[in-house]
């Protein structure tokens, strides 16, 4: 199953359309989201919607797989997961849960299959994908241990000098166990520069209560970029029409000497 977070309205894109029905390649950015769920075999889908929230349910108004969350007020990510509870909570005993951004349409399925293998082999709580890149500025932060196990995820804003350094990123795939989804976010606090309740939160607060939670560099650099203003659109609508007619081309998980688990 997956959840998608459409809710935010995109103020830097200089529209009033919700930002992730902006067009990208020829479609509303999220539909490619949408699409990579399904292509790894996810039958049934959230859309956690906001802003414009009609104009996405009408996107999807005739996607039998498609369903739909309100969070009728913007409190942060974790806050926007919660949403999904009332929908999702009764079927979460042993299902795996993907996570993922609606505004991210380089997204490709080969990368959440990566993800989700790693998630099953390692039966771990929760799993990330990360991506290693050369300007990690704005991007959260994955902080390991000494011996190179995931240990938080850091936001820009919250960062030290030090641990704005790190190169490994967090390009907001996620892959979370059932089990443990919905009563950690009940743990989430908002105690932090935004005042938000960080669904990115719920990974360090699994592995300090001693669940595995892994973190693999699984998206390749050049898929990292998502859209927060009109140029940044343009440049992922470009990357998108140059790529193959089969947008699901080989994205294999690639080792990295940090990868980890904390358990």
């Amino acid at each position: 199953m997956a959840i998608i977070l459409a809710a935010g309205k995109g103020t830097r894109m200089q529209s009033d359309l919700p930002k992730v029905m902006h067009p990208v390649a020829g479609r509303p950015m999220v539909r490619w989201v949408v699409d990579a769920a399904r292509e790894i075999g996810c039958t049934r889908i959230v859309l956690v919607v906001g802003y414009g929230a009609e104009l996405i349910e009408a996107e999807f108004a005739g996607d039998r797989d498609v369903e739909f969350a309100l969070q009728a007020e913007q409190l942060g990510t974790g806050h926007a997961v919660s949403m999904s509870k009332a929908l999702l909570e009764s079927v979460a005993m042993g299902t795996d849960f993907f996570v993922l951004c609606g505004d991210g349409p380089l997204i490709r399925s080969a990368t959440l299959e990566a993800l989700l293998t790693a998630h099953r082999s390692a039966t771990a709580s929760a799993t990330l994908a990360t991506s290693v890149i050369d300007e990690p500025t704005g991007y959260g932060r994955i902080v390991r241990n000494s011996t190179g196990a995931f240990e938080r995820i850091v936001e820009h804003k919250d960062a030290s000098e030090i641990e704005r350094a790190i190169g490994e990123i967090n390009p907001s795939y996620y892959c979370v166990r059932g089990e443990e989804l919905f009563t950690t976010l009940a743990q989430i606090g908002n105690s932090n520069r935004s005042g938000e309740y960080y669904f990115t939160d719920l990974f360090g607060i699994l592995a300090s209560a001693g669940h595995t939670v892994y973190a693999v560099d699984a998206v390749p650099a050049e898929d990292v970029l998502s859209i927060n203003d009109p140029t940044q659109l343009a440049t992922v609508d470009a990357i998108l029409r140059a790529r193959p007619v089969s947008r699901t081309a080989n994205t294999s998980q690639r080792p990295h000497p940090t990868m980890g688990v904390s358990q």
